[in-house]
């Protein structure tokens, strides 16, 4: 466990009506008493936990004022990494957070490292790794439904599911090892069917975390979604209409957009990350040649790709090449420019694309676009907007339950192939120590390196 005392600036850089210099550990009270001085009397060490006292940061060296200031206190254990913390909120200008940290540092914390405060909060047992993982969720959520699915991570829900798969194996490898390592004791060994039943429930519960899980990876993630169709077809148009905003540059010159445009929208809680790419065509302009290459690629490596066709020109060969590489992923065929009429039906383009879903819209006259919106959302909620089965969003943790039920589907295979029980028992406990890595349990050194790192520094 770290003894020392840490600091950070907790709050993001910039201008800004307040800034906060945190400071966690067993010397974070006499740090305070070092830099802060109320203007009413009284040191920092002094106060009550949960209370604030007016005053200025000075330079510990020097005596100089800083900045005007509250000093919040917060006493082990109750506070956020259950050591003795103390908050220094000053005005949010960037030289004042700098000089404040600084003094704060020269009074004898630390610089800390990036997740150091929620680490701490771990290791004293305040949260566990799940839960410690949904605050950089938290903090890095793009939509309502995001924010949601890392609330309830944090709150511990995924990590009671997880415990009482975990706490079924527990006991299950107990009864397992004793009938191992005690075969001359007079204790009954559990039947197969019963063994297969039990290994069978916890398997299932595995696979309803797991079946959530492409839901809860969108929300935290993004959905990939590629805009593709013709030159001229109206994408940039329909991304900028989605957006809000012109991103991409309209006009009426095929060809325009030779780079591919990524913007992030909010459609009805699904972070969709929205790719405008260059029109796919035959084309003899290098530029553009390299613009149909990109999008190319990045429509192989798209959850979703909305397909956009021009009513007025009617099915042409080029569709029917773009089709083609749309069709082995989840597809929306956009039929735009209904409003000018033209050669191509809705019904004529569902024969074109078997199995897509067709959507009329106009993105001139600014009509369909909410069925597009809610065709995106159906795609990844399943038809419903709830969010119950949305809670694994963590491909660290989905990798974890995947590796869990497969070592559990092993386990029922000796089972019923009739292999000992050590066999059985050896793959209930690896089942026991993936389920581990994601609460914490069984996680190493290097894991949590990896994992605290990927923080911002202050949190």
């Amino acid at each position: 466990m770290k003894e020392d005392t840490i600091a950070a600036i907790a709050t993001a850089v910039g201008v800004g009506g307040i800034g906060i210099v945190r400071v966690s550990g067993p010397e974070a009270l006499g740090v305070g008493d070092r830099v802060f001085r109320a203007r009413r009397g009284g040191k920092v060490s002094e106060q009550r936990t949960y209370t604030a006292r007016y005053g200025r940061v000075v330079d510990p060296r020097t005596g100089e004022a800083i900045d005007e200031a509250l000093a919040l206190v917060m006493r082990a254990p109750a506070s956020y990494t259950r050591e003795d913390v103390v908050e220094l909120h000053c005005h949010g200008g960037p030289v004042a957070l700098r000089l404040a940290l600084e003094a704060v540092l020269a009074a004898g914390a630390r610089l800390a490292a990036p997740g150091e405060f929620t680490e701490r909060a771990f290791l004293h047992g305040r949260i566990d790794l799940a839960q410690a993982e949904a605050v950089a969720d938290i903090i890095r959520a793009q939509t309502d439904a995001g924010l949601v699915v890392a609330r309830r991570q944090l709150e511990g829900r995924l990590s009671a599911a997880v415990r009482r798969v975990s706490e079924e194996l527990l006991a299950l490898a107990a009864q397992l090892e004793v009938g191992i390592d005690f075969p001359e004791e007079d204790i009954p060994e559990l039947a197969p069917a019963e063994l297969a039943k039990r290994l069978e429930g916890a398997a299932r519960e595995l696979e309803r975390l797991l079946a959530g899980g492409r839901r809860g990876r969108v929300l935290r993630e993004g959905l990939p979604t590629v805009i593709v169709g013709k030159p001229n077809v109206g994408k940039s148009s329909l991304l900028n209409a989605l957006v809000g905003a012109r991103r991409a540059l309209v006009t009426e010159v095929p060809g325009t957009t030779r780079d591919v445009i990524e913007e992030v929208v909010d459609i009805r809680g699904v972070p969709v990350r929205l790719l405008d790419t260059a029109g796919i065509r035959e084309t003899s302009d290098r530029v553009e040649k390299l613009g149909v290459a990109a999008t190319k690629e990045r429509l192989a490596e798209a959850a979703l790709a909305l397909f956009v066709l021009d009513a007025a020109r009617g099915w042409e060969k080029e569709d029917e090449a773009i089709w083609s590489l749309c069709a082995e992923r989840s597809s929306l065929v956009l039929l735009n420019k209904m409003d000018v009429g033209g050669r191509l039906t809705p019904e004529e383009a569902q024969r074109h694309c078997p199995g897509a879903k067709v959507i009329p819209l106009s993105v001139k006259a600014g009509w369909g676009l909410e069925a597009v919106e809610e065709a995106i959302a159906d795609l990844v909620y399943g038809g419903t907007a709830e969010m119950e089965h949305a809670g694994v969003s963590n491909i660290r943790h989905l990798e974890a339950l995947e590796e869990a039920r497969q070592n559990l589907k092993e386990a029922l295979a000796a089972v019923s192939g009739g292999l000992t029980l050590d066999v059985v028992s050896t793959l209930v406990r690896a089942a026991r120590l993936e389920l581990g890595k994601i609460t914490g349990e069984t996680a190493d050194e290097a894991l949590l390196e990896r994992i605290f790192s990927d923080f911002c520094v202050g949190k």
